[in-house]
Order: C-alpha cells, then structure tokens, then sequence
C-alpha cells in the first residue's frame, strides 16, 4: 500500500481550477466534493468514514502518509503549486479533496442521546466553531436547518480543525423534524431570553437543544415546538451587561451545563 504516484508533477491549469471552483456551494453540490486543508485536518479526516478523492502535498508529507500505510491518489507538488490551490493566508504542506458524505437521521441515536440542532446559524466561523463544541462534549449529531450556512464551506471545515471527522451534520426541514420529535416524546430545550434559569432548570441527558440565528434568534416556528425554554443568566442580577452572547460561545455554556450534570452524577 502506498502512493499511487510518488513523483513531482505540476498541477494542471483544469485541476487548478477545479479545486478553486469547491469555494462555491454549487459546484460543491454538483460535484459532490470539498477541500479541507492542512495535517492536522486532514490527516484526522482520513481517519474517518469519509472518502479521500485526491491529495497534493509536499515529498515529506507523502512520506508521512506512506508510513501510515494509506492507500491514496497522491500527488507529490511544491509550495508554490499548493498556493494555487489553496484558500489559506498560509500555504499548507497539504491539500485534499473529499468525497462528501451522505449523511441521515438516526432516530435511535437521536432519542438516546444530546443532540444540537440549529436554526439557521449563517456564519461559518460559527458552524465550525459549534462542530468543534460538539465534539469536544461527546455530542455525535448536529441537526441544521435547510437555511444554515453550508458544512463544507471551506471556512466551516477549517473551524472545525477535524472535529468534522467525528461529528454528524444533517440538514433537514427543521418543522418537520421536531413535529417527529415530539411525537418520540424527546425533550426539545431551546435557548431563549425568557426561558428558566439554566443553572436552577432540570436537565436530562438526552434531548435536543436548540440554537438559534446569530441576529433574530430561535424563529417563531421552531420556538412553538420547544417544551422547555431555558436561559443563560448573566451575572451579577440587575446590572447592565452584553445585550447578548455570540451564538457559539452559548452553545458551549449550555453544553458544559448538560454534561457537567452528568458528571456529578457518577
């Protein structure tokens, strides 16, 4: 097992300009591939389930990858030829194609356990940063809406710095899915200004948690299926503070909450 090419080759001006057109969803979604960049990304990304499509990387890269006994489409190239295809200030030693994955709801996975879903989260920095979260808190799914920002933007998969390769993401009509939820009789937490206090409210440990958009918050629509409203208290009471907290930074607040009392449980 090995390279399947381990010489220098010069990238051609097509496969140049194949690899910039993954910026725009579109050509995403038409080709069914993204770019994710740099080792440590990378690297974790082949570790997945996730189908690798071509790599171009520097000769001790390559090297690397041969250790690890790969068995990968490799293309042997220079900086300078990475920062033609690259989207980062810092050119990488790295650079790779992905296939991307179909992913599905699992209902028996999603009654079990935490889950995040989203409710049209825009900012990409925000979508990888709440990947990353997930990950780090033992959260396996994270359900969006059809009108959050794309997984596979490349800003998203760079925030999640590998997160991606352990976390679900499932884009679904979102009335749809907590109508069903309900149905399973699966607490839907959401965060909202007048919902009780996070620290005095009780907390199960499976359930879904809602996030809303970064301006407008929760919608109407998907605030009238939440059962429990739940709120992050700022501190001290009564004095002015922040008129709010960035959507990401909120999900980890209310994720260590969750699992903290877990924790002291055992």
């Amino acid at each position: 097992m090995g390279c399947s090419k381990s010489f220098y080759k010069v990238l051609s001006k097509n496969k140049i300009n194949l690899i910039k057109s993954l910026d725009l969803k579109k050509n995403r979604s038409s080709t069914g591939l993204f770019i994710a960049e740099g080792k440590k990304l990378v690297f974790d990304l082949l570790k997945s389930e996730i189908v690798v499509s071509e790599l171009f990387c520097t000769k001790p890269i390559a090297a690397e990858l041969i250790g690890h006994k790969y068995d990968l489409n490799i293309e042997i190239t220079d900086k300078e030829d990475l920062s033609r295809i690259s989207f980062l200030k810092t050119t990488p030693d790295i650079v790779a194609v992905f296939k991307i994955p179909k992913s599905e709801i699992d209902w028996n996975e999603i009654k079990a356990n935490l889950t995040l879903v989203l409710d049209t989260i825009q900012d990409p920095g925000n979508l990888g940063t709440i990947v990353r979260l997930a990950d780090w808190f033992g959260i396996r799914n994270i359900v969006c809406s059809e009108e959050s920002a794309d997984l596979y933007n490349h800003k998203v998969v760079q925030a999640t710095m590998g997160a991606l390769a352990r976390v679900k993401v499932c884009y679904v009509s979102l009335p749809d899915f907590l109508a069903k939820a309900k149905q399973l009789n699966i607490p839907i937490y959401g965060a909202l200004m007048e919902g009780e206090n996070l620290y005095k409210c009780d907390l199960t440990a499976n359930g879904l948690v809602v996030m809303g958009n970064e301006g407008n918050g929760i919608s109407e629509n998907t605030a009238a299926c939440i059962s429990r409203r739940i709120n992050i208290p700022s501190y001290p009471t009564g004095i002015a503070t922040s008129e709010s907290l960035n959507v990401a930074i909120a999900t980890s607040i209310i994720c260590a909450e969750f699992r903290r009392r877990i924790i002291c449980k055992d």
